[in-house]
């Protein structure tokens, strides 16, 4: 019996572990794939097209799509995947961007039957495949011209069982008529829109003139959706150079005063309908416009329509500049034309992208025109054996009626005539019924035309020039055949209006209210009217009241010397039975600072007045707290080397009553001191102070209650005041 031995322990794996760079690592993993979505899907290229667009297009083309009747989109969606493998979903969206239904094209080059949702609506959901119909849209002939002539490269589909075209021969460059957008990995291109007939009009003036300003028939982008395009003359010459800029452009509305409303039918085509009509309900419910009672989308077959219902007598522009401001209804186009140019991604301008589209079209010419000669060539090679048979047709049949052997026929022939094999089998391919002087004399009649049209394209193909005549004569087909008005409106920003900012806001009577423990109200005065008596929280009390209006800017002066401002305009409406907005977290201010006095202005003339408990004072022009940004906190507002006493704002000067350490006062104007912009200067000395003494109050001369309180009056600053009558302290409640 074998003796059992002691089982040993597993031996633990032994794993390999490389280091390896990160940049070895994104090199080998991460560039095929950022390139692949730079070269294959996201960048178009210079006929316009990304892949994706291109394959499914080429794909209706083979249906023979572009002259037979639609055929449900389902079943392109179907075919396309023989060239595009991504996913049926993917290939739909594609297809419906391409319609006529969806209209995000200016150019749409898929004509369709059936629901395709809208470009400009978010919720507006496209039908399903099954239920709609498509066909290619009559300019598609122009994409696809001469494609059978090998005008552009074929290459092979992803299994290689068929072919597919790495361009397409498009005789206008729809580079620049349909608008474009992709994101790739470290690029986007953004691409616009501009009108059929002002590109084909400006690419013949750079076939004449490589130089030419194009800018005279390039006016601007033309979109979709129509809509008012802001010109900016230096912005567009930046875009057309650089391929880099803004374009601004704004919705168009109609005012129907007769119903009180304003309808919205034509919007930039950066937005939508969703986004537009939730940006205003957000404006009114924030009340920042009080002028609009209702917002609908009464969008149907006749087009989009926005509706929003106004108050009487409102008045539309003013509202509507007030909304292209606040609201999507005027937005920005991003150009960053980024395109792919022999599969390098390349930033260039309208004029850089018309020049290599010429060249792309050139070559294109070429191919053809080499093609057609050797077509003709071939024909009438063919034609000059025919003809030496003219003067012995017997012989040729003779010929033909006695060789035993066929494979012998077209030696037998080529020895007897002295023409080639190609000559000799289609010498002995034509019919017996054809064989005849009559066929024979009309076939060689064509010997002269054909010479004469070889000999014309050879011409053509030697000479740049006439090529370039070609395409020109061919865009100027494209704009009879296709060519549409304008549907964005240009308008210089000199013809819009600057119209100021408060010339927006609503203006009615207000009263402001500021409470002990920093709760703020604005109440209209209209509710005031009807109110009761100021809902507060226990222990509270009104510290500042101020009846203003809805234009006015608010000063809020803290404890910790920061200044806080609100447009009056900005501040919710409340009523006089709520506790009101707690400023502090309004203002965002710090744990334990407070609001110490609140004031308001129009136009910040006057000025503030700040007294100190070291006898100082200072006037600091109000204007010195006017922003050209709209600063909601100034900090350092005021001095911070004393305690603050008392601050107030003036609109001119006036006199004050100082008492220091409860046993003197005195009494002067602020006219004796000087005004400053400087906001936290420590002042000018108003009180002499003794060793640990300050000033301890201050009033207003209105407030101050004396019978004879000109006997404090100083003519000069510093002074050490006059001694306080017993019956003065009394009055004032000094201690």
């Amino acid at each position: 019996m074998p003796k059992k031995t002691a089982k040993t322990p597993d031996t633990p794996k032994q794993y390999f572990i490389e280091e390896q760079k990160i940049t070895d690592t994104l090199e080998w993993n991460y560039m095929p794939y950022a390139m692949s979505v730079i070269v294959s899907r996201a960048i178009p290229e210079i006929d316009g097209f990304k892949p994706s667009h291109r394959k499914l297009l080429y794909t209706m083309f083979k249906m023979n799509l572009l002259k037979g009747d639609r055929t449900k989109s389902s079943n392109v969606v179907g075919q396309t995947m023989k060239l595009n493998p991504h996913g049926d979903s993917a290939i739909y969206e594609t297809l419906v961007r391409l319609t006529e239904g969806n209209g995000a094209l200016l150019l749409p080059f898929v004509d369709s039957k059936g629901n395709f949702g809208k470009q400009y609506s978010r919720d507006m959901a496209y039908a399903a495949p099954r239920y709609t119909e498509v066909k290619l849209a009559s300019v598609c002939q122009e994409i696809f011209a001469d494609i059978d002539k090998n005008t552009v490269t074929f290459v092979d589909n992803y299994d290689g069982s068929m072919k597919e075209p790495l361009l397409l021969p498009t005789t206008f460059p729809n580079i620049l008529v349909n608008p474009n957008l992709g994101i790739a990995v470290g690029m986007a291109s953004s691409i616009c829109s501009f009108n059929l007939k002002e590109v084909c009009k400006t690419t013949i003036q750079l076939l004449k003139n490589e130089n030419a300003d194009i800018l005279s028939t390039l006016h601007a982008p033309d979109f979709p959706t129509g809509g008012q395009l802001i010109y900016n003359e230096n912005e567009l010459k930046r875009i057309y150079e650089t391929g880099r800029g803004n374009v601004k452009v704004r919705a168009k509305y109609r005012h129907d005063e007769k119903n009180n409303c304003i309808e919205i039918y034509e919007i930039p085509y950066t937005t939508n309908i969703e986004a537009i009509m939730d940006k205003i309900f957000a404006v009114v419910k924030s009340g920042k416009i009080r002028d609009i009672t209702d917002v609908r989308d009464e969008t149907d077959l006749n087009g989009l329509k926005i509706t929003i219902d106004v108050k009487r007598n409102t008045k539309a522009d003013l509202l509507m500049h007030r909304l292209y401001q606040m609201t999507p209804l005027s937005d920005t186009f991003n150009c960053n034309f980024n395109i792919l140019i022999d599969s390098k991604p390349m930033t260039l301008g309208v004029r850089s992208i018309l020049k290599y589209w010429i060249d792309f079209r050139i070559g294109s010419i070429k191919n053809q025109l080499e093609f057609d000669i050797t077509k003709k060539s071939e024909k009438y090679h063919l034609l000059i054996g025919l003809s030496k048979i003219l003067m012995d047709i017997d012989k040729a049949i003779s010929i033909i009626r006695h060789t035993e052997k066929e494979d012998m026929v077209v030696p037998n022939l080529m020895n007897e005539f002295s023409i080639d094999e190609k000559q000799s089998e289609y010498i002995a391919e034509i019919k017996l019924r054809n064989i005849n002087k009559e066929y024979i004399l009309k076939r060689t009649e064509e010997l002269d035309t054909l010479k004469q049209e070889i000999q014309n394209l050879k011409d053509i193909l030697n000479s740049e020039q006439k090529i370039k005549d070609v395409i020109a004569s061919q865009l100027k087909q494209v704009i009879k055949k296709y060519g549409q008005d304008r549907k964005t409106e240009i308008i210089s920003e000199d013809d819009i209006e600057e119209i100021p900012e408060h010339a927006f806001i609503e203006n009615y009577g207000i009263r402001l209210f500021l409470t002990e423990q920093n709760y703020f109200k604005k109440i209209s005065l209209v509710s005031l009217r009807s109110a009761g008596e100021q809902k507060l929280k226990e222990d509270d009390k009104i510290i500042f009241e101020i009846e203003t209006t809805n234009k006015a800017d608010i000063l809020l002066f803290s404890n910790k010397q920061n200044l806080y401002k609100l447009k009056a305009n900005d501040v919710t409406d409340t009523k006089a039975s709520s506790f009101g907005e707690y400023l502090f977290n309004v203002l965002g201010m710090e744990q334990d600072e407070k609001i110490i006095y609140m004031t308001t202005t129009y136009d910040y003339s006057g000025f503030m007045v700040f007294f100190f408990d070291n006898g100082k004072a200072v006037k600091v022009q109000l204007a010195s707290y006017a922003t050209k940004t709209n600063r909601k906190k100034i900090i350092n507002a005021y001095s911070n080397k004393a305690n603050i006493l008392f601050m107030k704002k003036l609109e001119e000067d006036t006199d004050f009553v100082l008492i220091r350490d409860a046993d003197k006062a005195l009494l002067f104007h602020t006219s004796l001191l000087p005004l400053t912009a400087s906001k936290n200067g420590g002042g000018i000395q108003v009180y002499k102070l003794k060793k640990y003494s300050c000033v301890t109050n201050v009033f207003e001369k209105e407030i101050f209650v004396s019978d004879d309180v000109e006997y404090y009056r100083t003519q000069q600053i510093p002074t050490t005041g006059h001694f306080m009558q017993v019956v003065d302290k009394q009055n004032n409640s000094i201690v």
